[in-house]
């Protein structure tokens, strides 16, 4: 089982591709960046992770994922550059597939896209997403986009993205494209994976709720004609915990991410060494 590392890139962490190297060099997997591109000042939205809703500073600070990932490629040679996840049906399909494939081409193929639809309507409806009808229209974006990854001339007719014949080069380094897996514990989210997912990646689950979950993605790959061995599970933000990453272990998940919530590159730094010394063992 693969450890990777889950936080926030903030400007108070100063250069990010100075900390991928450290996670790097402590022998993590990967590292893993969430997104909010903008945070509405005025909203009625509420977030499931705190007691009284409140939004955590952290979202108010993060830099964009695919820029600060590309850093991170540059000071590093071998861990996963994952999102965790990006919000798809916010961003322009056709601009995000150059940037992820361009991201992936100069990292050697090291891109792992975790995506998801969010739970903040305001955010989403500012940035042009169908909120009530996300996961339908994120499924047609990933659509869209694996056709501009794996066609030379590229062409797709849906109800939210419709484009003519088209170029859009250079093609991601990893074939046929960047894994694609689906973040959230939504009741369809294993009918999506099966569907049209590479992974899945659960946050706040345990280890009988992910034996309850592969028995259901077998069923549903069945179904589906896919092969369950070729989905990857990865768990989001666990403690650091050494008890807690064997139990996943046991359950036989391909990779679990500890998070990590300093927000200086010294206080991260430290926060690393002590992970590592927890859980790679």
């Amino acid at each position: 089982m693969k450890i990777g590392i889950s936080m926030s890139a903030t400007e108070s962490m100063g250069d990010f591709g100075a900390i991928a190297k450290k996670i790097e060099e402590l022998g993590f997997d990967s590292v893993w960046l969430p997104e909010h591109p903008v945070m509405p000042v005025n909203h009625n939205s509420k977030y499931g992770g705190t007691p009284d809703g409140s939004i955590p500073h952290q979202m108010y600070l993060g830099v964009n994922p695919l820029i600060a990932l590309t850093r991170a490629s540059a000071f590093t040679t071998r861990i996963g550059l994952g999102t965790a996840v990006n919000l798809v049906t916010e961003h322009n399909p056709l601009d995000l597939a150059k940037l992820i494939a361009t991201l992936d081409f100069y990292s050697g193929g090291r891109f792992l896209y975790g995506i998801g639809t969010g739970w903040f309507r305001e955010e989403a409806e500012i940035m042009g997403a169908d909120f009530d009808h996300r996961w339908t229209q994120a499924e047609e974006y990933v659509s869209a986009m694996k056709e501009i990854w794996t066609k030379e001339v590229a062409e797709f007719h849906g109800k939210y993205v419709d484009f003519p014949p088209l170029i859009c080069n250079p093609k991601p380094s990893q074939k046929p494209h960047p894994p694609v897996l689906l973040g959230g514990n939504a009741s369809n989210v294993l009918k999506r994976v099966a569907r049209w997912g590479d992974g899945w990646i659960p946050i706040g689950v345990n280890p009988e709720d992910i034996k309850r979950a592969k028995v259901t993605l077998s069923e549903l790959c069945e179904n589906e004609e896919r092969n369950p061995d070729d989905i990857q599970i990865t768990i989001h933000s666990l403690p650091s915990d050494k008890d807690i990453v064997d139990m996943f272990e046991d359950v036989e998940v391909d990779r679990v991410l500890i998070r990590v919530t300093s927000l200086t590159s010294e206080a991260i730094f430290d926060e690393l060494e002590t992970i590592a010394s927890v859980v790679l063992v």
